[in-house]
């Protein structure tokens, strides 16, 4: 449990108009929104955290309300969650120093625990300024699908850098012998002082960020320290399409029986 100076402020930011699934948050997952699932995770995890969720429309907005869960309106201009989350941020007031935990809003079989030891781990590091998540790889076809994003690290933790290309390189061998536990699998949650969380916001996209489509390059193209928790095992997907439902649901209908 974090201690009353260390309590954490949690954005789940929220879009409706999604290309792939429009309407997402509401999607229904077991007679439940699949935004709700995701704040009741965000809850179970950091019971004594501040919540809210970052929306862009009032059909989001007035779900959430019925069920008085925490709800801010933000810009439709926000370009990304971490735009609704800065936005927030500002809206509320929040303290430079005070630390700020990014959850996407499709991600509605987080597990509890990682979400507490992440927001653990964030508020005793020294110095700190951006964190994120990094698990083992599961197979090797991870390590050459872009949709999957590696992470390298330094020996205190901190990330080099992150790329949708297979890093490190294993050079010396064939590709089909490589060594799995050499990568790592970055997992897209953040957790940010308010300060950092502004300045990266404040700061127009980088080419390397333009590049690769990963905003975390931006961070680290401004020489933010991004500290990363190592978790044991790969976390369930989000959802971005319609097949993403079918899985969740199915999922739910195994372990909520």
């Amino acid at each position: 449990m974090l201690s009353n100076d260390q309590i954490p402020r949690v954005v789940i930011p929220a879009r409706f108009g999604s290309q792939r699934l429009p309407g997402k948050p509401l999607v229904d997952l077991g007679g439940t929104p699949m935004i709700v699932r995701v704040y009741e995770a965000v809850r179970a995890a950091i019971p004594n955290s501040d919540v809210v969720v970052a929306v862009d429309d009032v059909r989001i907005s007035s779900v959430l309300e019925a069920r008085d869960i925490p709800v801010t309106m933000t810009s439709p201009e926000c370009v990304s969650g971490t735009d609704r989350v800065a936005e927030v941020s500002r809206a509320k007031g929040w303290k430079e120093d005070d630390l700020v935990i990014n959850v996407q809003g499709d991600e509605p079989l987080i597990p509890v625990e990682m979400l507490q030891e992440f927001a653990l781990f964030c508020s005793t590091q020294p110095a700190f300024e951006m964190g994120t998540i990094a698990v083992p790889i599961g197979s090797a076809d991870e390590i050459w699908d872009p949709n999957v994003v590696l992470v390298t690290t330094r020996e205190d933790g901190s990330a080099i850098t992150f790329s949708r290309a297979p890093i490190p390189f294993q050079r010396d061998l064939p590709t089909d012998s490589w060594d799995l536990a050499v990568h790592r699998r970055h997992v897209g949650i953040y957790a940010y002082t308010n300060r950092t969380l502004q300045r990266l916001t404040e700061t127009p996209p980088c080419q390397l960020e333009k590049t690769e489509h990963l905003e975390q390059l931006r961070a680290l193209w401004l020489g933010i320290d991004i500290q990363t928790m190592e978790w044991h095992s790969t976390p369930p997907g989000g959802v971005d399409t319609p097949d993403d439902v079918d899985r969740v649901r199915a999922h739910l209908q195994r372990t909520e029986a």
